[in-house]
């Protein structure tokens, strides 16, 4: 009994839930896509249990100290989404409410996320192998473990073949997406083997998995948009990646935003690189290399490639892949004051919002009046005050606003990580203020979770949304379900859902009944608003688009 109780955890128990209700709805036209999800979480299953079963292989991965490996929620997050995504879209398309090359897009992301997840799977299968090899005591389970998750990696394998064969009797076809699918599985293997030695102690194993992966599909997905463009020298109907329409100006910009972002680090040590070739350093030059001790050049140096690659890089790459004729600063500002009455003022609205809280709670915190854990759940209460109201008025700006916060974000994050004058110290000063134990000394990521948690459900219900509440489900999840199951949990909880875990049932509880009390709240405002009249107008004129 003990050991089925230490089996099914809480976490196991919430994610098989899920995935019975998501196959509970599968049609038949995507059984390949279901097979294949079953098997994907199967092997996570696996995984997490003999990685978990052995301390010493956590320690090998540089994880982050304390934390639960993760290895099946994250497993399943990316590759459910888009599997979702996918059966909303074939609910639709009978319908003629969406285009059927969305279909086609959307499965071979779900196909890209599920071989993202198995590559590493396979990775940390190797690397289980290779240890339990070198302790004499062994155990014969874990060789059994280790079989079954290549023997659901090979079925997932066959499951991928016979889908693509379905779809095409043509080899090429299948031998061209499968490659396509081999390098995103290869490409994530190398992004978390950088991700945990980069920064290790960081993350847990589930965490980076979530960030290669993730990081991978959007790339995929910006090069996929570029290859499209070049119709004139590819076959298009040898790549199911490139049979997918174009998507709005909102979604290329912070596409390629953030793209830039991710490789800022690669073309800030190229120019630091041209800085230290060129004779503009030289050891008799005092006056430099007075600069070059304070890191004041480095610091001129990483304004400068920042500004050159955001005015300069970004402009010309976003006029190609996304015929965007004009600068996308001057796009973003038009776009600001087209409904200047309504954009204005809630720009108004969130910069008080921003300044009164953070004000507040960095006195409290720098006074020690309360327990950084609950402090931090403030955000997500602050979150639901800045981004309700602006979902429900002007989503489409929403879309955007969460975009460029992401991308201050990642600025400010490289400024504090290397220490980059003037601002570097003061930025990590004030950041430390709001740190717990899931924070490392090198990266501060809190931030980052909360405002993908609530910018990822909307961006998703973006092109397509048949469900009201779908766009609100991460700021209502984050921002009042987590909220409350960590201040019940905390001060109520005694219940726990396993011996080393610190979640409770009581916090819990308190979690699942503050959303459905918001939901319940939140339909009749919507409702009263005109949000959901909108909505259905919007789903009218993109039917109308489908048919054309």
């Amino acid at each position: 009994m003990a050991g089925a109780a230490e089996l099914f955890n809480g976490e196991r128990v919430v994610v098989f839930l899920f995935l019975s209700r998501v196959l509970f709805s599968v049609p038949t036209s995507l059984a390949y896509e279901a097979v294949a999800l079953c098997l994907l979480a199967a092997a996570g299953l696996l995984i997490e249990i003999s990685v978990e079963n052995s301390a010493a292989a956590l320690d090998r991965f540089k994880t982050r100290l304390g934390a639960a490996s993760g290895i099946l929620l994250a497993t399943v997050t990316l590759p459910s989404l888009m599997f979702c995504r996918l059966i909303q879209m074939s609910r639709e398309i009978s319908n003629h409410e969406t285009r059927p090359e969305w279909i086609s897009y959307f499965s071979l992301n779900f196909w890209a996320a599920c071989s993202c997840c198995f590559a590493v799977l396979c990775l940390f299968c190797f690397m289980m192998q290779q240890y339990s090899q070198c302790i004499s005591n062994s155990l014969c389970w874990k060789s059994r473990v280790h079989r079954y998750t290549l023997l659901c990696m090979v079925a997932f394998g066959l499951t991928c073949y016979l889908s693509f064969a379905r779809k095409s009797s043509s080899e090429w076809y299948i031998i061209m997406n499968l490659s396509w699918l081999f390098g995103y599985g290869l490409t994530t293997i190398i992004c978390l083997k950088h991700v945990l030695s980069t920064f290790p102690h960081s993350a847990s194993l589930g965490e980076a998995l979530l960030i290669s992966s993730g990081i991978v599909l959007c790339f995929g997905d910006l090069l996929t948009n570029a290859l499209s463009k070049m119709d004139s020298t590819c076959d298009l109907a040898l790549f199911d990646f490139l049979m997918h329409d174009s998507r709005s100006e909102i979604s290329t910009i912070i596409q390629g935003v953030l793209v830039s972002l991710l490789l800022f680090p690669v073309f800030y040590k190229l120019c630091l690189w041209l800085w230290g070739s060129t004779n503009f350093i030289d050891a008799e030059t005092h006056v430099v290399g007075r600069w070059m001790q304070r890191g004041i050049g480095s610091s001129i140096v990483f304004y400068a490639s920042l500004s050159i690659l955001l005015t300069l890089i970004l402009p010309a790459w976003l006029n190609y892949i996304g015929d965007i004729p004009m600068h996308p600063l001057r796009w973003v500002l038009n776009f600001l004051f087209t409904e200047s009455h309504r954009r204005i003022a809630l720009c108004i609205y969130w910069i008080l919002v921003v300044y009164i809280s953070v004000c507040r709670f960095y006195y409290i915190s720098k006074n020690s009046m309360t327990e950084r854990i609950l402090l931090r759940k403030y955000y997500h209460l602050v979150a639901v005050l800045m981004f309700v109201p602006a979902l429900i008025f002007e989503p489409d700006f929403l879309d955007l606003a969460f975009g460029a916060a992401l991308a201050v974000f990642f600025i400010l994050e490289m400024i504090r990580v290397w220490r980059i004058w003037p601002l570097g110290h003061m930025v990590h000063q004030f950041m430390n203020a709001f740190t717990d134990h899931r924070d490392s000394e090198i990266l501060i990521v809190s931030h980052f979770s909360l405002l993908l948690g609530c910018a990822i459900p909307k961006w998703m219900s973006s092109t397509f949304n048949d469900r009201p509440l779908a766009p609100f489900a991460g700021i209502l999840s984050l921002g009042i379900g987590d909220t409350m199951a960590s201040m019940v949990g905390h001060k109520y909880g005694v219940l726990r859902w396993s011996k080393t875990g610190k979640k409770t049932i009581e916090g819990t509880a308190a979690g699942i009944t503050s959303v459905f009390a918001s939901c319940s709240v939140l339909l009749p405002l919507l409702a009263s608003t005109g949000y959901i009249l909108s909505q259905i107008r919007l789903r009218v004129r993109k039917s109308c688009d489908a048919k054309r």
